[in-house]
């Protein structure tokens, strides 16, 4: 692929602003900043979708190099991002989901939690970010084909399914035996 289709390509405006998303929601992450969890989930809850909707916009590309562009996210940082959401989630860090290939074959209900998922979103949406801060056409495309796949095959889905626990939480809805608990605005979340 000629260098002029590839800048065509990886500075597309549908481009930029998934990065600009996708920054924000990293360092949001990363971030140990002293919020309640209402206010944690609030803001968390603004920056997925729109992460989702940006990345459902993302160009169609193919590969340009032999080689996929390197890592940068360790196991510390997704370790750190992982403990960070599990701590300030609780005990609601673990829901209910339906959406994964062994609940098919299982006869029980199978949990998650939003802190992996999220560590998992982070990881690839990381990875990519960090590419496009070197400026290299052919590994920024193929950052951006790569992110985009996972984004099909993997992600994607972590990311809606990780809204649901999310919502309840902030809507206030949460299941204590046969009566529901309103945590919505002016409640207490911690």
């Amino acid at each position: 692929m000629k260098k002029a289709d590839l800048n065509k390509i990886v500075y597309d405006k549908s481009v930029i602003d998934f990065v600009t998303i996708a920054v924000e929601v990293c360092v949001f992450l990363e971030k140990d900043a002293a919020l309640s969890r209402g206010e944690w989930v609030d803001r968390l809850l603004k920056m997925l979708p729109l992460l989702y909707v940006k990345a459902l916009l993302l160009p169609e590309t193919v590969p340009a190099e032999e080689e996929f562009p390197a890592t940068f996210v360790t196991e510390e940082d997704y370790s750190h991002v992982a403990n960070k959401v599990s701590e300030i989630m609780g005990e609601e860090d673990v829901y209910l989901d339906v959406f994964i290939e062994d609940m098919k074959y299982s006869d029980t209900p199978v949990s998650t939690f939003v802190s992996e998922n999220l560590a998992d979103i982070y990881q690839d949406i990381r990875n990519f970010v960090s590419v496009y801060q070197f400026g290299l056409a052919g590994q920024m495309n193929d950052a951006l084909y790569q992110c985009k796949e996972n984004f099909r095959l993997y992600w994607g889905q972590k990311l809606v399914n990780v809204l649901r626990p999310l919502h309840t939480m902030m809507c206030g809805y949460l299941e204590s035996g046969n009566e529901e608990t309103d945590l919505s605005e002016g409640a207490q979340w911690d």
